[in-house]
């Protein structure tokens, strides 16, 4: 059971979108914050990010710059060049001037609504992953596919694109990890923690099961107490509070991507209940699982 995939593929929604664009110095930008995760690539030139709050960011061609919660932000040509423009759809994918071309790929992911997964949300703000010599070479190779099919699409554009995203997507964020991977505690940890693999593992793959901590440490190899400490300091809950998390995140992809009865999305996820499995599911979305099916199905609608 690959972790990652797992629970990239539990927490994304709908289609990435993406887009190139082109501005010439001076220029200022604002990127209002998405209900979801966004990316920056520097395709050529170079700018500067201004995260609120924070000290400005030095981005240069080949960089990387990821937004885990989509977080609102400027980028400018130089410091102290004023904003100009807001990232809106509709606009045009060149303005031309005076100064230095900069391009980038700049796109957006959506993500389930109401719940989270501690994954992302141990993430920073924002992630610079710098265009190293030698480094993350998968990272590059998706990078420079992406930006060949953006800057001239070809036929089956349409179709490489998406799948290049996602496969941006992973590859950001496992190259995050392996720049995280002599991290003691969040989920840099736990990729690099065997025991907290395996029982992550064991969870991922039967969710169903009615795990307890006894069973998991046996999975895992190690005493009750040594899984619940490692657990907690890497996943950042109890076992059994992640079991619970992920039950209700599987269920809710399965209501969003298929049409099976919703007694039988409950067993799939340990419950034998429908009623108990509703009263679980309300409790953690707001709302009734067949009210979140049919309201993911309106937001579907309205994408098309």
């Amino acid at each position: 059971m690959d972790i990652l995939s797992e629970t990239i593929g539990a927490i994304r929604t709908g289609r990435p979108a993406s887009g190139l664009f082109i501005r010439h110095a001076p220029w200022g930008r604002r990127y209002p914050k998405v209900p979801g995760a966004g990316f920056h690539v520097v395709l050529q030139g170079s700018c500067w990010l201004l995260p609120p709050g924070g000290e400005p960011v030095a981005l240069g061609a080949g960089d990387v710059l990821f937004m885990p919660r989509g977080e609102d932000h400027d980028l400018v040509d130089a410091l102290g060049t004023p904003i100009s423009e807001i990232a809106e759809p509709g606009e045009p994918r060149e303005i031309v001037g005076p100064g230095a071309r900069t391009a980038l790929v700049c796109g957006a992911y959506e993500l389930g609504r109401h719940r989270g997964h501690p994954l992302l949300d141990d993430l920073p703000e924002f992630i610079h992953l710098p265009a190293r010599p030698g480094r993350h070479p998968a990272l590059r190779s998706a990078v420079d596919l992406l930006a060949a099919e953006t800057a001239e699409p070809r036929p089956g554009t349409d179709a490489a694109i998406p799948a290049l995203l996602d496969t941006l997507l992973l590859f950001m964020l496992r190259a995050w990890f392996d720049e995280q991977s002599t991290a003691p505690t969040g989920w840099a940890g736990a990729f690099g923690d065997p025991a907290v693999s395996e029982a992550l593992r064991a969870i991922h793959a039967a969710p169903q099961r009615a795990w307890t901590v006894p069973e998991l440490s046996a999975v895992a190899g190690v005493s009750r107490a040594t899984l619940a400490r490692r657990f907690l300091a890497t996943v950042g809950e109890p076992p059994l509070s992640y079991l619970t998390r992920w039950r209700m995140l599987t269920a809710a992809r399965l209501l969003r991507e298929t049409d099976i009865p919703l007694a039988s999305v409950a067993r799939k996820v340990g419950y034998q209940s429908e009623f108990a499995f509703a009263k679980a599911f309300k409790r953690q979305y707001g709302s009734a699982p067949g009210r979140y099916r049919r309201a993911d199905e309106q937001l579907a609608d309205l994408a098309v």
